[in-house]
């Protein structure tokens, strides 16, 4: 899967974030090939993503902020055995692990705010070895270079990206990919 995603990210580095779930056709019409879903419920999440998979686009699922699951590894097990999606993301250490675990493709959101972050991060990732990671706000592009320097892992970043030249300076500091939930933003690449 990882192959899948950043062969999709070299064509089109721009990931549609859904939070709103009104959005979700206008981002299924958009040119982006991915599909970050930061919303949902355990009612509509297979629908979500059978919509989503209909148009071959790549569904990863942000399951710290889905309702109606327990956040452990009943609730993981239950998403991964019951959605079709391509991968998980999550800022949980005890979620990436368990997904490393059952194989499923990981990314670790990272949300950093300041230097202690910056290193517990750097240690969570040193320790998690996710598939990939998403940088939050994905404005930082200091911290992009570095993150990707000192580990190696592919990079999203996310956050804080509003412009055409936001996402040429992530993309330029070393980020695979970025997300936004605005739409504009779908179709600056």
């Amino acid at each position: 899967m990882m192959n899948s995603l950043i062969e999709s990210l070299s064509i089109m580095p721009i990931i549609a974030a859904i939070k709103e779930l009104d959005k979700l056709d206008l981002a299924l019409d958009s040119p982006c090939e991915n599909i970050f879903l930061l919303s949902g419920n355990i009612f509509n999440l297979k629908e979500l993503s059978q919509r989503v998979k209909s148009k071959n686009k790549g569904f990863y699922i942000l399951v710290d902020s889905i309702d109606g699951f327990s956040k452990d590894t009943w609730g993981l097990e239950y998403i991964v055995k019951n959605i079709e999606l391509d991968g998980i993301i999550t800022k949980k250490t005890n979620l990436v692990k368990q997904c490393k675990d059952m194989g499923i493709f990981t990314i670790q959101r990272m949300p950093i705010h300041n230097s202690e972050e910056l290193v517990k991060s750097l240690n969570s990732i040193r320790i998690l070895r996710p598939n990939m990671i998403n940088i939050c706000p994905g404005i930082m592009s200091k911290i992009i270079d570095r993150i990707y320097v000192e580990t190696k892992i592919p990079i999203i970043a996310s956050g804080l990206i509003e412009n055409k030249k936001d996402i040429e300076l992530a993309l330029s500091s070393g980020a695979y990919g970025i997300s936004s939930t605005k739409i504009n933003t779908w179709y600056m690449y």
